[in-house]
């Protein structure tokens, strides 16, 4: 039933009517898929042509409830955008009613399947980015094309001053086929290795044929010495995950394009089967990330993320490319969109970063060898009670994970950094993923000072910004324990100068040291 106040207001629509073709489609698909094993589970005690009959009769069932419940959702939704909210109404018997204000509009974020793309219709996504769940989105599912960009436009148009700056508008970055090369050195491509060799594995346990795939494989390598054949299938499965490493990206990233529409709003499009359209207010951006898996530093990109406030939880849940700004590409190319993106000159992301003392590196170099000798350890032990094929296992193991982890353990020293640059603090860590994070000092809302009682001995301190964007903490770790409290108090003069003291200074080479304040002591 209609009230006063619907029929005063701006119009009510409809979600598109194509929905219910898309449910029937769907569904079909998934009752094919279910009707195989059916069949061949029930061949053997009712016969084929019985067995059919039940699948296609259960088939038929299962897609007229979906069709019909999704006829039923189709009549019962309606939205509508006013001056000042965006309304939904949906249910049958219990009316669902909810509203956001236009003004708390963060994101109106358009995405497609392939079905939806082929009927023309997309899923619109209006989110407030408030840290409450799905209370503060508003799902329409699914619109006409043109409708969604409609309000994409309507609800995101701010009328804002341009920043000031000779920074471009229209398109920052388009797709570069290059960067597919990247693709293969991630660590997705192992993973999805393993992930292939276990499929095979579950699906021919499935068919009551695991026994049969293995033998197969054994026959194929009777003659060749263990040694090889173990890296013939960690190379096979390799080139598997390399595949699905570079589908995967085609599927993520074709068509991408990173544009500064008027009004102040970063967009970015992207996707091969499934569109999708994601777009980021520059009045929220508090800076960015400059992520480096170890595979891609090694091959000199990185990609950029966007530091945001308002990115809800169900937001992050999508994945964690919802706020990618720019997939792998050349570094230098990476920190070009990073001052883009920003509207400064130079990026912070690049600026020269002050290194943290020897101690930081002694700390990581015990704990790598502490986590490569525990196995290694343990090993033995059991070894000389057991067998002494542990003992042997247990050398290799050492001669292998010792040297790597000193690697590491080295690298991720290196990785260490932070500065100031500009209007942004800038901190680098991380060695299997290295972060290179620049964040308005503006940004920052607090510091959180943590000394164990090994950094004490050490005399190194961990400082973290804490911020309303982005992860919500950026940690300046095993930093010179004068050195990081000066940065932090430097960073944001008057947030932790009331919990400092000064003490004389000891010509500890800090920021307020090369001006000749003293350095502070918590």
């Amino acid at each position: 039933m209609s009230t006063a106040a619907d029929r005063a207001g701006p119009p009510w629509r409809r979600i598109h009517r194509r929905t219910v073709l898309v449910t029937a489609l769907v569904t079909t698909g998934v009752a094919v898929g279910a009707a195989v094993p059916v069949v061949a589970g029930l061949a053997g005690r009712l016969g084929y042509a019985a067995a059919v009959g039940w699948a296609l009769a259960g088939a038929a069932v299962l897609v007229g409830c979906a069709t019909a419940g999704d006829y039923v959702r189709l009549r019962r939704t309606r939205y509508r955008v006013g001056a000042e909210h965006v309304e939904l109404r949906t249910g049958l018997l219990l009316v669902k009613r909810r509203s956001l204000a236009r003004e708390r509009i963060r994101s109106v974020d358009l995405t497609a399947h392939p079905l939806l793309r082929v009927l023309g219709l997309v899923t619109v996504r209006i989110g407030t980015g408030e840290q409450t769940g799905g209370e503060s989105t508003l799902e329409l599912d699914p619109v006409d094309r043109a409708e969604g960009e409609r309000l994409r436009r309507e609800l995101l148009d701010r009328r804002t001053a341009t920043a000031p700056g000779t920074h471009r508008e229209g398109d920052l970055a388009t797709l570069d086929l290059r960067w597919i090369s990247y693709a293969p050195v991630s660590f997705l491509a192992p993973a999805l290795g393993g992930a292939a060799v276990g499929g095979v594995l579950q699906v021919s346990e499935w068919a009551g044929a695991q026994g049969q795939v293995i033998g197969w494989v054994a026959d194929r390598f009777r003659d060749t010495p263990p040694l090889w054949t173990v890296l013939v299938l960690v190379a096979a499965a390799l080139v598997a995950g390399v595949v699905g490493a570079l589908g995967l990206w085609a599927e993520m990233w074709w068509n991408y394009r990173l544009e500064r529409e008027p009004g102040g709003t970063l967009r970015v499009r992207r996707g091969l089967l499934t569109s999708r359209s994601l777009s980021v207010e520059e009045r929220r951006l508090r800076g960015v990330d400059l992520v480096e898996p170890l595979g891609v530093r090694l091959a000199g990109a990185a990609r950029v993320d966007a530091v945001t406030t308002g990115l809800a939880k169900d937001e992050e849940g999508q994945g964690a490319d919802h706020n990618t700004l720019l997939p792998a590409a050349p570094r230098a190319f990476a920190d070009a969109i990073a001052a883009e993106v920003l509207r400064e000159p130079l990026a912070p992301t690049g600026a020269p970063l002050t290194a943290h003392p020897p101690a930081a590196r002694g700390r990581r170099l015990r704990r790598a060898l502490a986590a490569a000798l525990a196995p290694a350890l343990l090993l033995a032990l059991l070894g000389a009670r057991l067998t002494p094929v542990l003992l042997w296992t247990a050398l290799g193991w050492t001669v292998v994970a010792v040297p790597v982890a000193v690697a590491l353990a080295l690298d991720a020293y290196r990785s260490l950094g932070h500065t100031l640059s500009g209007g942004y603090l800038v901190t680098r860590s991380g060695t299997l993923r290295r972060s290179t994070a620049a964040l308005q000092r503006a940004g920052v809302i607090g510091w959180t000072v943590r000394q164990s009682w090994f950094q004490r001995r050490a005399g190194l301190v961990t400082v973290t910004a804490t911020t309303a964007a982005g992860a919500g903490a950026y940690s300046v770790r095993d930093a010179d324990a004068s050195e990081g409290l000066l940065f932090a108090a430097e960073a944001v003069p008057g947030l932790l100068e009331p919990f400092l003291e000064r003490g004389p200074a000891p010509g500890v080479g800090s920021h307020r040291d090369r001006t000749g304040a003293g350095t502070p002591t918590a």
